[in-house]
């Protein structure tokens, strides 16, 4: 299901096309899918510290950790077949986003240039 996500960095606002999971797709993530594929949200009923993986996936991606107010808490790169990637902090969605030429910029401008 596409939906509309705002996301807020410091002082900065976000808005993205994002693709949200279900409950079966959470399992799947980026998984089998290529770097063209949608940024993936994934919305958690309470605040925890998800462990991902990123086995099978082929490509670097942004992992990035929010809060219930879509506040970045932390972000990460994560490179392909990386085994554990767990945020410090609880939170509450995390946004999955490939490194492709349409995110770039946007990645650029929360994370800062040569951050990634």
């Amino acid at each position: 299901m596409s939906a509309k996500l705002v996301i807020y960095n410091k002082s900065k606002k976000f808005e993205l096309k994002v693709k949200k999971v279900n409950s079966i797709t959470k399992y799947i993530g980026l998984m089998f899918k290529t770097i063209e594929s949608p940024p993936l949200l994934f919305e958690f009923s309470y605040n925890s510290r998800p462990a991902i993986h990123s086995f099978f996936v082929f490509f670097p991606f942004i992992a990035l950790w929010l809060d219930d107010k879509n506040n970045v808490l932390e972000y990460n790169l994560v490179k392909p077949f990386s085994p554990l990637v767990r945020p410090t902090q609880d939170c509450k969605n995390l946004l999955e986003l490939p490194l492709n030429k349409e995110n770039r910029r946007l990645i650029g401008l929360l994370v800062g240039k040569g951050k990634i």
